[in-house]
């Protein structure tokens, strides 16, 4: 498994990219690899290829899980966070972590729209947090 990655999901994308393009090269090092200020996506890498961060948004993530019609504020919301984890298989780190007490949101499925090769599954742990499964092949 690659190191674990901060996507923080939100609503006001071009605001959010245009704070973490000017303060995560000099805090970080890290430079913008992919996206721009109009969004939906954007990420910044450090000089190893190991991601920093990750920006999408909020409403493009709810129109994939189905959660488009919540509000994004306290009580039952859009998700404002996520917690991405890179695997080897998809499917298998998904049946993993469901019988080890995770709730399913979307099962496994090729997204080619956002990644040449890309498969992702969505859960969640048993405190509610959403995670995305993702692998490359």
């Amino acid at each position: 498994m690659d190191v674990p990655y901060p996507r923080l999901l939100v609503s006001r994308f071009a605001d959010c990219f245009r704070f973490y393009a000017a303060v995560l090269p000099p805090l970080t090092g890290a430079g913008l690899d992919k996206g721009a200020p109009d969004g939906p996506y954007a990420n910044w890498e450090a000089e190893d290829d190991r991601t920093v961060l990750v920006l999408f948004d909020r409403g493009a993530m709810a129109s994939v899980l189905g959660t488009g019609t919540l509000p994004a504020a306290p009580g039952p919301a859009q998700d404002a966070a996520m917690l991405v984890l890179r695997v080897p298989d998809v499917d298998k780190a998904l049946a993993l972590c469901l019988e080890s007490g995770g709730v399913l949101v979307l099962g496994a499925t090729d997204r080619p729209e956002w990644g040449p090769g890309l498969r992702t599954a969505h859960l969640r742990d048993p405190e509610g947090y959403l995670i995305e499964l993702q692998s490359y092949s």
